[in-house]
């Protein structure tokens, strides 16, 4: 589905839900049900996030790999369930916390919704702040192993690195928002294709070098490894660290709903489709990664060139092969943090749009000229991941703590709404085209509330073992706790006066002729696009009965 042939009726259609939900169409919707999928799908980047996280599960051995990531993914599919659930019923951009503050209870609601906005807005941005610091090891690393490993990257280097690389995706995302759908489905068949390149070379390279042929099946699927001090069993949960950073982009289908057609559908589908690919091509990916890898796994983690994947690739098939390899890798990364920087901005347009943001009136502007984008959301999410980036400068031991932030501050964002449905608000339910069903989805939120605390907890340990010294301390519970303390003190302390949860920006009486951007397209329409005709279909008629500002 095109942008031209996008009907009419779709479109006013999708107004009408989101007026229901007591917001105007103010951004366009160029994103099909695939480009949504795209830009998720995109975002976990499903092999150059392995690359960036491998280092969690190789020393838990191939067990680790192999069960650790079937077994994980497995969970984060039921927690995709429970968000495609709510995202198919109220599809909007700031979806985590209008959710939250619709079901939780009187007393709640506010101060969870502001938790909720503030947590996910912040770990998407670290998010972006990790994929685009992971580019920048990326392509060092490959410098590095030009070098046969004699020469060492400064902090200045990695941070220069990744400061051109944060700019550049500021860049792209502010100037080609017209192909962005299109981007997706070019980043998507990238990855498919980098996958096809490994799960062929790896195999293929292993068998030809001199280092030994491939593993067997029962070291494959058997063998578990302790590389660390913790007892066996703890490590391979700790294995677990690897899905759950490499696959948790979806939630940007939520941010991006306001831009997607049939958002009802594209929204709960994009989720699904992109766990779902990511589950089955990973685990075979951690097969053929475990089939190939030395089976001295200390040296791996021990690399004189700063990445397991990089030693990994150098041992299978050589030097230049390594380099292609990681080349072909470094361009799947760079479009990995160009997909993330979107929805980020999203959310962070959207909290602006609720007034819960410093300087809202500024960011939750829409430039009609650059497209109908967030534009000042833009460059203000990059703006804040270049600031938190020179945590990096510090030491290995404060980026890691950052980067957490994306894993326990979006954990947090998508536990809290499902929570509050679960708890409070299963009699307000009313579902969408997409719904699990009366008798499955309660258990189904309830496990994904429970993975996702355990996920929090795990991404809080240290991962060398017990009793680390300063330099393997994770310090993310201090980043974390000081993200949910701080919103929460600033609720009590300021916000409690004014913030009232999501905002109404449709007039419930409006009979003026309403224009949408991302409507027909006629042929006079130009660089402007899409127009809506005069139509009751998109006036709101309830904005209370979902609105967050009557809910009883």
């Amino acid at each position: 589905m095109s942008k031209a042939t996008i009907s009419d009726f779709t479109l006013e259609k999708d107004a009408a839900v989101l007026a229901d939900l007591g917001y105007k169409q103010e951004l366009r919707r160029n994103f099909t049900t695939f480009q949504i999928f795209g830009v998720a799908f995109s975002i976990m980047g499903l092999l150059p996030a392995i690359a960036s996280t491998i280092q969690y599960a190789i020393p838990a051995g191939p067990v680790g790999l192999v069960w650790g990531w079937l077994f994980a993914t497995g969970f984060i599919f039921v927690v995709g369930l429970a968000m495609a659930d709510l995202g198919s019923a109220m599809p909007t951009s700031g979806g985590l916390y209008w959710w939250t503050h619709y079901f939780g209870s009187p007393r709640t609601r506010n101060p969870l919704s502001f938790l909720v906005g503030y947590s996910n807005t912040l770990g998407l941005v670290s998010g972006l702040c990790g994929v685009d610091y992971g580019f920048s090891l990326m392509l060092l690393s490959i410098i590095i192993v030009a070098r046969d490993g004699e020469w060492e990257p400064t902090n200045a280097h990695i941070y220069g690195t990744f400061l051109a690389c944060l700019i550049s995706h500021g860049i792209v995302a502010s100037t080609l928002n017209k192909y962005m759908g299109r981007v997706q489905s070019f980043s998507v068949a990238v990855n498919v294709a980098v996958f096809a390149v490994n799960i062929i070379a790896l195999p293929i390279g292993k068998r030809g070098n001199m280092r030994g042929g491939r593993n067997d099946a029962g070291y494959i699927f058997g063998h578990a490894d302790n590389l660390t001090t913790w007892p066996a069993g703890w490590q391979f949960m700790m294995s677990w660290l690897t899905p759950i950073w490499s696959i948790g982009a979806f939630d940007s289908c939520v941010h991006m709903s306001e831009e997607a057609a049939n958002a009802t559908i594209a929204v709960p589908y994009g989720i699904l489709m992109a766990i779902g690919s990511c589950w089955i091509l990973g685990f075979i990916l951690m097969i053929v990664i475990s089939a190939c890898v030395n089976p001295d796994l200390q040296t791996i983690m021990d690399s004189k060139f700063g990445q397991p994947m990089a030693q990994i690739y150098f041992d299978t098939v050589g030097k230049n092969g390594a380099i292609a390899l990681m080349c072909i890798l470094l361009f799947a990364q760079y479009l990995m943090g160009l997909s993330n920087i979107v929805p980020a901005s999203r959310q962070a347009w959207a909290f602006s749009r609720d007034g819960a943001l410093p300087f809202s009136g500024f960011f939750r502007q829409i430039s009609s000229r650059f497209g109908y984008i967030p534009l000042r959301a833009i460059w203000g999410c990059a703006g804040c991941a270049a600031v938190l980036g020179l945590l990096t400068l510090i030491a290995p031991a404060a980026a890691q703590a950052l980067f957490s932030l994306a894993v326990t501050g979006n954990n947090v964002a998508w536990g809290v709404p499902i929570m509050c449905r679960a708890v409070w608000g299963q009699a307000k339910f009313k579902p969408g085209p997409f719904y699990t069903g009366d008798r499955f989805s309660i258990p189904i939120a309830w496990v994904s509330i429970f993975f996702l605390m355990f996920g929090v907890i795990l991404a809080m340990f240290p991962v060398k073992g017990p009793n680390p010294d300063p330099s393997d301390m994770n310090f993310a519970v201090v980043i974390s706790v000081t993200v949910w303390g701080g919103s929460l003190l600033y609720y009590y302390v300021d916000a409690r006066k004014w913030f009232r949860g999501p905002k109404t920006t449709v007039e419930m009486d409006d009979e003026s002729d309403s224009r949408l951007p991302g409507q027909s397209l006629s042929s006079d329409a130009g660089e402007e696009g899409l127009r809506v005709k005069d139509t009751s279909a998109v006036r709101t008629r309830n904005v209370h009965l979902h609105g967050a500002e009557d809910i009883s």
